[in-house]
């Protein structure tokens, strides 16, 4: 199969891969400007962009390199030096940034994504029902956001068309198998109903109802064959994640790649999230260590999230996300969170990214 360009909005990705966004740092300037240099569409993650380059553009910072306050572990000048990088890179490309909804200052990172030069905003981790208010001054900017099922786009649909007359310029469409935080709940992710080959088609005909919306597959994709059976199912592109972490450009620590590279089928689990949602990665020493009772104290220093409150669901869950997140960036394989998706165990050789995407289209 030779595949079509995706068009989203005014803007034309020559090869129809999203590369997903992985905060805390995996998905930077580096990855994202290569991704979008060959073709694809880059897209650097919003959180915890306080930690960039040693924690250089974060105002405050406390104890162990901890950004203070949403704002920082935010940092908006980071944000804006990390797109000025990726651009360096890839040009004119379209380049996306993913903003979670259950982030703290959503509203205002989503408009700094905007102003540091985001030509499409992806949003996920809950339903992004006020997305079009929080980039109301920025309508060339193409929205996007991360449903699980057909009754989500039509909501979301309903809504945005009812507030400001505005429909998704394309939505992503998760399975269960993907890395990081998941759109159902524990069980449900085991449900043969939940999986991304059932739950695709009512999400393009539901699509349909509205328009020309585009719709992109998510959650477990990982070779050429994958993504032709996406495309055979409705879709008009897909959305990657783990694989791009076997990347030479990826911009997580060696440590990173190194643990997801090791890891067996069956040391990937759901764990239990802060942010409400159960998330998927590698089970290490940090759930060894929540399990004996001797993990990190949570002081709640970055307040990322606003479904945690302040670290009472931290505390509940054993560990801080933001404090583990940045420690796996920084490559602390003790006190480290290591995200992927179900099929991060097939990872076994670190490419390019333009070897990667080479193999995408035209198969291995």
């Amino acid at each position: 199969m030779k595949f079509k360009p995706l068009k989203i909005k005014n803007f034309v990705i020559e090869k129809p891969i999203i590369q997903g966004g992985m905060g805390v740092g995996i998905s930077w300037d580096r990855l994202a400007g290569n991704v979008s240099k060959e073709g694809g569409l880059g897209v650097i993650s919003s959180v915890g962009t306080g930690i960039y380059e040693n924690r250089a553009y974060a105002d405050r910072v406390l104890g162990e390199g901890r950004p203070y306050e949403a704002e920082n572990f935010y940092s908006k000048k980071a944000l804006f030096k990390i797109f000025e990088n990726a651009r360096a890179i890839c040009g004119d490309a379209p380049l996306a940034c993913n903003v979670l909804y259950a982030q703290s200052d959503y509203n205002r990172v989503v408009q700094d994504a905007c102003e540091a030069g985001a030509n499409m905003i992806i949003t996920g981790a809950g339903l992004p029902l006020t997305m079009p208010e929080a980039a109301k001054d920025y309508p060339d900017v193409a929205l996007i956001p991360i449903v699980s099922t057909a009754k989500a786009l039509r909501i979301l649909c309903k809504r945005w068309k009812k507030t400001h007359n505005r429909l998704p310029d394309a939505v992503i469409v998760e399975g269960p198998l993907s890395g990081g935080h998941q759109g159902f709940k524990y069980d449900e992710c085991f449900l043969p109903e939940n999986q991304l080959e059932a739950i695709l088609p009512p999400v393009v005909e539901e699509a349909k109802n509205w328009g020309d919306i585009p719709v992109i597959a998510a959650g477990g994709v990982w070779d050429k064959s994958d993504i032709e059976k996406m495309i055979n199912l409705g879709a008009s592109g897909v959305q990657m994640g783990t694989r791009f972490i076997g990347t030479v450009e990826c911009d997580a620590s060696d440590t990173f790649k190194k643990v997801i590279v090791d890891a067996k089928e069956e040391n990937i689990k759901l764990f239990k999230s802060p942010v409400g949602y159960p998330a998927r990665g590698v089970k290490t020493n940090l759930h060894k260590s929540i399990e004996e009772g001797t993990a990190p104290k949570i002081k709640c220093i970055s307040n990322c999230v606003a479904p945690c409150q302040r670290g009472k669901e931290a505390k509940i869950v054993g560990y801080c996300i933001a404090d583990s997140l940045s420690d796996a960036y920084d490559g602390k394989l003790d006190t480290g969170l290591f995200f992927t998706g179900a099929n991060g165990y097939k990872l076994k050789e670190i490419i390019t990214v333009k070897e990667l995407m080479d193999k995408l289209i035209n198969g291995e």
